[in-house]
């Protein structure tokens, strides 16, 4: 009897523990259908507010652009703008090799205008066949002179102009000139010059005529230069126009051969040879421009 009861017993629990896993599959499974329902009901929730936007007139939302397709979309700058800035160059130019040897005595910086105020010289035909032949005694002498891509006489030493001082530097140097007439000066004798860093040497011809209105245009320089705290020009100058250069401290090599080149200009075919400058027009370059200052008459 009691082996009966047990028997009911066990299959009741057994029935129970059967039904309750029943409805615990069925409760799963119920849960995982009513996932899907509802990932499916926000799916078309999604879409249906998408095509609302769209049909309301209202923009999308769009899935942002990568650095390379952003990059591909611009559009490339005109070839008017890449060359507004000329005194930006390339990283090439600090490279000596590329200027015969040549070094520059600051570096360049974006923005910084190598400047300098100066008069030109416009040589005559005689003047470059007597040129010529100081270049090729030199040359026997063994120093090799590179003539200068243009000859002219410097009334300051080279500064360096931030790209917005130019303007009122430029002024203010038209203002400093201001009752500086115009005259001629002349040279003749052949002299060493070497620049403060001694990394080239220069063959110049001294100044022998028209010092003293040199001082005071020099004087009225000055007052721009220290206007805008820059360096004035030598205080014991000597005026030359530079005719050829080489690179590194040459200066006693030179020497030694300047009676000869002298006489080449003393015993020029036609008399000594005598550089005279037009001295009418002051001008000031700056990186790639060039400003003009008429001298009064």
């Amino acid at each position: 009897m009691q082996r009966l009861l047990g028997g009911d017993a066990g299959e009741k629990t057994a029935r129970c523990q059967g039904e309750k896993m029943t409805s615990s599959s069925s409760s799963e499974e119920d849960g995982e259908a009513g996932g899907e329902a509802e990932g499916a009901k926000n799916q078309s929730e999604t879409t249906c507010r998408k095509c609302q936007e769209e049909d309301d007139g209202l923009p999308t939302r769009k899935k942002p652009k990568t650095e390379e397709e952003s990059r591909k979309s611009r559009l490339p700058l005109p070839g008017c703008v890449l060359t507004m800035f000329p005194d930006e160059v390339d990283s090439q130019t600090e490279d000596s090799s590329l200027h015969g040897g040549r070094i520059r005595s600051f570096k360049h910086e974006r923005g910084n205008w190598a400047s300098y105020v100066y008069f030109p010289y416009h040589p005559e035909e005689e003047f470059g066949e007597l040129l010529d032949g100081i270049l090729s005694a030199a040359c026997a002498r063994g120093v090799v002179l590179t003539v200068q891509d243009e000859f002219h006489l410097s009334l300051s030493q080279t500064v360096v102009l931030r790209h917005h001082w130019i303007q009122p530097f430029t002024q203010s140097l038209k203002s400093s000139l201001t009752g500086c007439k115009r005259f001629v000066c002349s040279a003749e004798r052949l002299r060493v010059y070497s620049n403060a860093e001694k990394t080239r040497t220069f063959l110049g011809m001294e100044v022998s005529t028209g010092h003293a209105q040199m001082l005071d245009l020099i004087r009225a320089v000055d007052r721009t230069m220290t206007e805008f705290r820059l360096e004035t020009f030598y205080k014991d100058p000597s005026f030359h126009v530079s005719l050829a250069w080489c690179v590194g401290d040459q200066t006693v090599q030179m020497e030694e051969c300047m009676q000869e080149l002298q006489s080449l200009v003393d015993d020029h075919e036609d008399g000594p040879f005598v550089l005279r400058l037009d001295c009418s027009e002051l001008r000031c370059r700056t990186g790639n421009k060039t400003f003009r200052f008429a001298l009064e008459s």
